[in-house]
């Protein structure tokens, strides 16, 4: 005869409904007296009894099997919603756009505790046709995040996403730098907009536009102090920026730099016209101590930014859709290298943590002074053509 089972060993019954057997198992009753029952089912009795095995040992090790239709897509909305909505608001609608384009789209659908590597590699080199090394690293980083979420609330067992490397990705547009001559032309056609000191100061302090659109009169100081000893030139204190809690990229990047004459020129007709702004727009204007700001006084965005500049681009000899106002930057870096300044001194005027930050950023805008060794070289053990 068949050996009866013993009380709470649970039992095994064909659900007509489910067309699964069905395997379960009570635990005894938790905290509200509520009996603890866990089931595993299959299209047979050992395939149910083996995932009511895996249930019991997940519940063992204090694990929660995730509920059968919890999805990937479940899980990075939650993350979304509950973690990345904390954050500044540019960076969770960035977010939200790369998550719902690049991630649910393709992984979405699979239930969580079913992921698996090779669904994330194949996703990864999916992805890495359409997206650049960095945006790929990115995204790679939210579904991680995602997932990680889910696991601390015992929603799935481990984080199969760390477990997967970012391949490369498609190449991105490199970043260009200004020549001195183009320079010259882009600060010439700025001359009479309200993108002129702006301009100015972001090509000759080498300021990030996040940087520039952060900066208050407060901390701009147009006299500086020649009788002091040592004197202190006009300066401008690089100390804020429009990030979430209006710190500045890194600790290093805050910096006071002083400011050459043309920016203090640049500023002082920036003031004039901010004046006037004032008057016309009398009960309209905001008043946020913003030393570029809109017609009424409020911040300007990344999109103000970038529009305004393109249409002075516009009036060059070059191509507006090809340059962006971060390239500003990058021209600075190269103007200053193509002029003999020592690497170091660039990276902290930049406001790099390190000199190796400032050549792996802009490795294309450094002038290789190490070919000088051989020039040298060159002349002191002349060839034997030369002889």
């Amino acid at each position: 005869m068949t050996k009866r089972r013993s009380r709470g060993d649970g039992g095994l019954h064909w659900d007509d409904k489910r067309q699964r057997w069905i395997a379960t198992a009570s635990l005894g009753y938790d905290a509200s007296g509520k009996r603890i029952v866990k089931r595993g089912s299959g299209k047979t009795k050992t395939e149910a009894k083996a995932k009511l095995k895996q249930v019991l040992r997940d519940y063992e090790d204090g694990l929660t099997i995730a509920p059968a239709d919890y999805i990937v897509a479940q899980a990075v909305s939650d993350w979304l919603a509950y973690e990345l909505s904390r954050r500044d608001t540019v960076t969770f609608e960035t977010g939200s756009i790369l998550c719902r384009t690049h991630i649910i789209p393709f992984l979405g659908a699979r239930k969580l505790r079913d992921l698996s590597a090779q669904d994330v590699d194949k996703w990864l080199s999916n992805r890495a046709t359409v997206l650049s090394t960095s945006t790929l690293r990115l995204v790679r980083s939210y579904l991680n995040r995602a997932v990680k979420r889910a696991m601390a609330r015992d929603l799935v067992k481990r984080n199969i996403v760390e477990l997967c490397s970012t391949p490369t990705g498609k190449g991105g547009r490199p970043s260009k730098a200004l020549t001195m001559a183009q320079a010259e032309a882009v600060l010439t056609a700025a001359e009479g907009t309200r993108m002129h000191a702006y301009l100015v100061l972001s090509l000759l302090t080498g300021a990030r536009t996040e940087e520039l659109r952060a900066l208050t009169w407060d901390h701009v100081d147009l006299e500086g102090d020649p009788k002091a000893t040592p004197p202190v030139p006009p300066y401008v204190a690089v100390w804020r920026s429009v990030r979430s809690g209006g710190d500045t990229k890194t600790r290093k990047s805050r910096r006071t730099l002083a400011l050459p004459q043309r920016c203090v020129d640049a500023l002082r007709v920036q003031q004039a016209q901010q004046e006037t702004d004032r008057k016309i727009a009398g009960e309209r204007w905001q008043d946020h101590g913003l030393v570029f700001a809109s017609s009424v006084g409020t911040p300007l965005d990344a999109h103000n930014v970038r529009r305004a500049f393109r249409a002075v681009i516009k009036q060059t000899d070059l191509n507006p859709k090809e340059w962006t106002p971060r390239e500003l930057r990058h021209s600075f870096v190269s103007l200053l290298s193509d002029n003999g300044i020592p690497l170091e001194e660039i990276s902290r005027l930049v406001g790099h943590s390190s000199t190796a930050v400032t050549e792996l950023v802009y490795r294309k805008q450094i002038r290789p002074v190490l070919q000088e060794g051989a020039v040298v070289m060159d002349r002191i053990f002349k060839s034997d053509r030369e002889r």
